[in-house]
């Protein structure tokens, strides 16, 4: 299915692996020109190598800390300087401590909000007034199931992340008809961050090695597996295009059933 991508213009934070590489990765395919960043220079550069091998459009990446509000207003106008414009809009971050409510310092619950919400909110107000002159303007933000379902040991993630959600929910509603808004809700995804807990889980003696890991993971999921990240890079790519011109406002999960809600 042609997603009627070709020669827009995207932005996806926190691309430089798991699923903001992902979905730049998908967007790329379709034809878009995409924009990635990361604070890690070195994973950067190889996500940028990646994605101009198989990408048909041009590939622009900035290093970025999108707890930096300059940094992330440097982004977008980086970006529209070198694509003429902007037509879509990922956002994306790394995943918070795993910690419970009675570990968790006032610091990290400031560091997460920067970190998953008010990163969202700077790169959409950069973005807003590019996504308002596009024809096909779209915002997906990346957020994950523990909104909908808390997750044991994840407190900031299952309480700080729910600011996204009511965040897309809002601006759905203010920014229609001209920009659409939406969430995709990530369950267990094999992404760099769970293979690092899987081999740590490993090293403490929880798994027997790295297979029966993802085995204990997929044991409550009806498809009987995790996920793959162009899984969700897919379902991104989707809603940013024209094929969900009538789909604005959504929470949308992949978790191949996980969530009983």
């Amino acid at each position: 299915m042609d997603l009627g991508l070709d020669g827009n213009a995207a932005l996806v934070t926190a691309s430089s692996s798991g699923l903001g590489l992902a979905s730049a990765t998908a967007l790329a395919r379709e034809g878009a020109d995409v924009a990635i960043c990361s604070r890690d220079v070195d994973r950067l550069e190889d996500a940028r190598e990646r994605l101009e091998g198989m990408a048909s459009g041009r590939v622009v990446a900035r290093q970025t800390d999108v707890t930096d509000p300059d940094q992330v207003a440097a982004l977008v106008d980086e970006t529209v300087a070198e694509f003429g414009g902007l037509d879509h809009l990922v956002t994306s971050a790394g995943g918070p401590p795993s910690t419970t409510f009675l570990e968790t310092t006032e610091r990290q619950w400031y560091e997460t909000y920067d970190l998953l919400v008010m990163s969202v909110v700077w790169t959409i107000e950069n973005a807003h007034p590019h996504l308002l002159g596009s024809e096909a303007g779209t915002i997906v933000c990346i957020a994950s199931r523990t909104v909908r379902e808390a997750a044991d040991g994840l407190v900031l993630s299952n309480a700080v992340r729910r600011g996204v959600t009511g965040l897309v929910q809002t601006i759905s509603r203010e920014f229609a008809p001209e920009i659409r808004a939406n969430a995709v809700l990530p369950g267990t995804i094999e992404t760099p961050r769970i293979e690092e807990l899987i081999e740590a889980r490993v090293d403490r003696g929880v798994y027997d090695d790295y297979e029966d890991g993802l085995a204990a993971m997929a044991s409550d999921v009806p498809m009987d597996r995790i996920g793959d990240p162009g899984e969700l890079g897919e379902a991104v790519a989707y809603l940013s295009s024209e094929r969900a011109s009538y789909v604005n406002g959504v929470e949308f999960p992949i978790d191949g059933g996980l969530m009983r809600g």
